[in-house]
């Protein structure tokens, strides 16, 4: 209301003005240099005219405001009055809205989207035991709420046993397993399934405290939201694909295999990757912000300015690509981990006589659905075992060239190793380590066909490497948000230096503790 009265107080004052006869306008009333001062505190239109010094001769015109034009009518100048004070009310009502989150994000929250990817990276390494061990169609329903407690007693066993005794898996794959066998599967699932729900609950509800708190900034905030609603979508995905596993129509057709679709099972991966990505990358960069803006704020525009070294941007440019090939990569094992393609070619590098397998054999017309074979190449590449398998090899030697070619660039060009600095060194060096350590486990999984511990180590490590790339990332990336909050609190602390009220909000300042 403080915006409106102002509004109402210089209207008043110009019409008062243009009421007066012209004769008592030539009368002086105050000497000449008087002070007069106004304060409206909460007009963020007002604030430049917090102190007025008057010295004309008149001065009635002077608490006007210096080069105010006298209107013809006096009803015009009340509505220009009017209209100042409503779009002072437009300003402060726009303060407030942004005012609500502060400029920087808590450290807290960084090491919470830390801890929650840790999470995360550990129900997709007790995914890939579900799926290695066959669990993961032994629960045939979805109850998101009542499926939270394992079965108690006898009957609860028989009946979630009985259901899954119906299924195509039981059937056509373990028709003489036993309740205890059972026990052992579900157990599996019931454990991938209730990981799932607590990561959820431990995302979303610290997440509605740290924004209700005000610990997060806006964008932050919508960073958070947008992980949140993944995570519920990842978890639509999870039974999408376990429902491609238990459909009645594998009964009827002839050869089938009783699994869950490779591209759902690689969207089910691909999800659990992107949120993991997500939580890991701003985490970090809550991190990085806190660390280059407290306590001093230069330090934010002393490593901007260091990465925005034009030596770089190639090299911030072909990590980007690494980590997009890293994850290209892990979903093309996500399509052989489907189609069990791992348990053909069980020799490296080569594939059977040669470097790749017959042609006639990678594009095979079996898996053509249509009569022109249109679809013939890329059926071939998402659905025969063999294809898929050499599309992984391929993908995999061309991920581990590009890191080998990223090292030699920063270690043996002069320019870039002069210009990285030793935390982006030494992430490099990490990825390198990261990248020969999973070429070991793929070849070793390979030859020794498919074993549950280095299956799932292998898949452990696609992530490893994902994780490297991402920090390395964090390290070369430009903080060009951060230097833009450091640019903004320099010139408050100058201005404070020099004695100048500058319009801070209250909630900013405190968070930003200066």
């Amino acid at each position: 209301m403080s915006a409106a009265f102002a509004g109402l107080r210089l209207a008043g004052s110009t019409f008062g003005r243009q009421c007066i006869p012209k004769q008592h306008l030539s009368q002086r009333c105050f000497s000449n240099g008087a002070f007069f001062t106004r304060k409206f505190p909460k007009s963020p239109t007002l604030l430049a005219r917090r102190q007025f010094t008057f010295t004309s001769k008149n001065p009635i015109l002077e608490t006007a405001g210096a080069g105010t034009k006298v209107a013809e009518s006096p009803l015009g100048g009340l509505a220009d009055g009017f209209a100042a004070g409503k779009q002072a009310l437009k300003d402060a009502a726009h303060v407030k809205r942004r005012s609500f989150f502060p400029e920087t994000s808590s450290k807290a929250v960084g090491y919470w989207l830390i801890g929650s990817a840790g999470l995360v990276f550990g129900i997709v390494v007790l995914g890939g035991l579900t799926r290695l061990t066959e669990s993961g169609l032994s629960i045939t329903e979805w109850k998101p709420v009542t499926g939270t407690l394992p079965p108690l007693t006898a009957a609860d066993w028989e009946e979630n046993f009985s259901k899954y005794r119906n299924s195509p898996e039981y059937r056509i794959l373990n028709p003489n397993m036993t309740l205890d066998e059972y026990k052992f599967i579900y157990y599996m699932e019931w454990s991938h399934r209730l990981l799932g729900r607590f990561i959820g609950l431990s995302f979303v509800l610290p997440g509605l405290y740290f924004v209700a708190r005000r610990r997060v900034s806006a964008r932050m905030a919508a960073r958070i939201a947008g992980i949140s609603a993944l995570i519920g979508f990842q978890g639509f995905i999870g039974w999408w694909m376990v429902k491609s596993g238990i459909q009645d129509d594998l009964f009827q057709k002839p050869g089938s295999h009783p699994r869950v679709s490779q591209y759902r099972l690689t969207a089910h991966l691909g999800a659990a990757f992107a949120v993991y990505a997500a939580m890991l990358w701003n985490g970090l960069s809550v991190l990085r912000e806190n660390r280059l803006l407290n306590p001093d704020p230069k330090a934010a525009l002393a490593e901007y300015k260091a990465l925005a070294n034009p030596n770089l941007r190639i090299f911030r440019g072909s990590v980007a690509v690494v980590m997009a090939m890293v994850f290209l990569t892990a979903m093309s094992g996500g399509l052989v981990a489907g189609l069990d393609a791992g348990l053909i070619y069980n020799e490296f590098p080569r594939m059977g006589t040669g470097l790749m397998p017959p042609t006639k054999e990678m594009f095979d017309p079996f898996y053509s659905h249509t009569s022109d074979k249109s679809d013939l190449w890329w059926r071939n590449m998402l659905e025969n075992p063999t294809t898929v398998q050499f599309d992984h090899r391929v993908l995999a030697t061309t991920t581990f060239s590009l890191i080998v070619a990223l090292f030699a660039y920063s270690r043996y060009n002069p320019k870039v190793a002069a210009a990285l600095t030793k935390r982006a060194k030494v992430g490099t060096m990490g990825v390198l380590h990261l990248a020969i350590l999973q070429v070991l486990l793929g070849i070793t999984t390979l030859i020794y066909v498919v074993p549950t511990h280095l299956a799932a180590t292998h898949q452990a490590g696609s992530l490893a490497l994902l994780t490297g790339t991402i920090v390395l990332g964090s390290r070369v990336w430009l903080p060009r948000y951060a230097a833009r909050v450091a640019s903004k609190r320099l010139e408050m602390l100058s201005a404070g230096a020099k004695g100048l009220k500058l319009p801070v909000k209250p909630n900013v300042v405190k968070a930003e503790g200066l």
